[in-house]
Parts: structure tokens; sequence; C-alpha cells
């Protein structure tokens, strides 16, 4: 529950400064938190609204291809400001190394023959939350390949 209680102390921080961009990426997460919190009848878990921020931080990078796309810099940069203020939020990634290091003793545990989608399933249970799966796709591949 600490991370609401930090939102809603940032939330009324971005009213004071009048930063928009900042209020509107906060007041859209309140929202969907909210929202998930009916569907569940009670209320989230810090790690269930960190969930939900990834989620929110994934939509606004789709966004931001299709935004390229159609040649929309000035809304790209908004979507990227608002991913900054999401980020700070999540808890640090994990460096490559330790990524790699994950994934290695996976593959050790799984021996030989290990399959791509074996070193990726079990090394997204274990990185849950700590590392982009794209880093961890390409670290898997690269010590499998």
């Amino acid at each position: 529950m600490e991370l609401k209680k930090l939102l809603n102390e940032d939330l009324k921080k971005y009213m004071k400064e009048k930063n928009t961009k900042a209020l509107n990426a906060i007041k859209i997460l309140k929202t969907e938190i909210k929202k998930a919190e009916v569907d569940k009848g009670e209320e989230l878990t810090d790690e269930e609204i960190l969930s939900l921020i990834r989620k929110q931080i994934k939509m606004r990078q789709d966004s931001i291809e299709q935004y390229k796309n159609a040649g929309r810099e000035d809304l790209v940069d908004d979507e990227v400001y608002e991913i900054e203020i999401l980020k700070k939020y999540l808890p640090p990634e994990m460096s490559d190394e330790e990524i790699e290091k994950v994934v290695k003793k996976v593959i050790e545990e799984l021996g030989e023959g290990a399959k791509f989608g074996q070193v990726m399933g079990k090394a997204m249970a274990e990185l849950k939350g700590k590392a982009d799966g794209k880093k961890v796709n390409q670290i898997v591949k690269k010590l499998l390949g």
C-alpha cells in the first residue's frame, strides 16, 4: 500500500507544480488501479500495482511506435515523458550481468538439451518484475546460440 500513498503524494506535488503531463500519467494510473480494485473487490497489493504500472508503460511504448510511424514527434515526446514518470515507481531493473547469471543457472538446471522456451519460461518466472522480457530474450538467445 506504500505505492498508493506515494502516488497520492506525487499527485498533490504535480498539482502544485502545475505539471500537467506528469499529472496526466498519475491520474491515468490511479484510474486503472481503482478499476482493478473494483473488479477484484479489494485493494491491490504493491506487487499488483507494479504490474499495472508495467502494463501502462508497455501501452505507451506501443503508442510511441504508432506515433513515430505517423510522424507525430510531439506526441512521442509526451509518451516518453510519461514513461519516465511511471518508471520512478518501479524497482530498479537488473543489469545484463545479473540477468545472465540467472539464465546460466537456469540452463545448468535444465541440462544439456535445454530448449529456448523452457529456459525463457523458467528464467522469466525467476526474474518477474526485475528484468525486461526483451532483454532476457536476447540473453537467452545469446547463451543458447
